[in-house]
């Protein structure tokens, strides 16, 4: 089916956001995408820091993002907005990486204060990257998100589905992307 890149922009080791998004990659495994797992702390911190576009690290992220048809960009909320390291990653990536992608935003955060932050914080600056369809994002509290001592992931179930239905409407306008795209060749 389609390319995702799943881009956690968490700092955190570990980070609730990124075994959130391993926990959606895995659904949508399921549904028949292939799907790439990015953690945004695993790149040089001088190369998204000192903005070095030509880093090889950085040209291979921006190549990832080239590829992919859709992008799933995670992030905790830290001071009412995403991620300073995501904000770090994006800055480095060419203007329109996002040209032509279905992305799903995702965020969590410790508070509803906070959950305005993917339409206010977030939305705008994907959508300045030439995101094609930015579908309805969804924001999970931590208390949400529990982590066993081996490691697997719990979601209380009114997130959990509703998780799983915003999942469900990126695959399906995947799908519909790929039939306009091969409907135009």
């Amino acid at each position: 089916m389609s390319t995702v890149l799943s881009v956690s922009g968490s700092p955190s080791a570990t980070s609730r956001t990124s075994r959130l998004l391993r926990h959606l990659d895995d659904r949508l495994r399921d549904q028949g995408h292939e799907v790439i797992a990015l953690e945004a702390r695993s790149l040089p911190p001088d190369a998204l820091l000192g903005g070095d576009f030509g880093h090889p690290a950085v040209v291979g992220v921006a190549d990832l993002f080239a590829r992919a048809d859709g992008v799933v960009i995670g992030t905790p909320v830290y001071k009412a907005a995403y991620s300073g390291l995501l904000k770090s990653l994006l800055d480095v990536l060419p203007q329109y990486a996002l040209a032509g992608k279905t992305v799903l935003p995702l965020a969590t955060g410790g508070s509803v204060a906070h959950v305005l932050a993917i339409d206010y914080a977030l939305r705008p600056v994907l959508s300045s990257m030439g995101a094609a369809h930015i579908v309805p994002g969804w924001f999970t509290l931590d208390k949400d998100i529990t982590v066993g001592r081996d490691g697997s992931l719990t979601v209380a179930p009114d997130s959990a589905e509703a998780l799983g239905q915003v999942t469900d409407a990126f695959s399906a306008a995947l799908g519909g992307r790929q039939a306009v795209l091969a409907a135009v060749q």
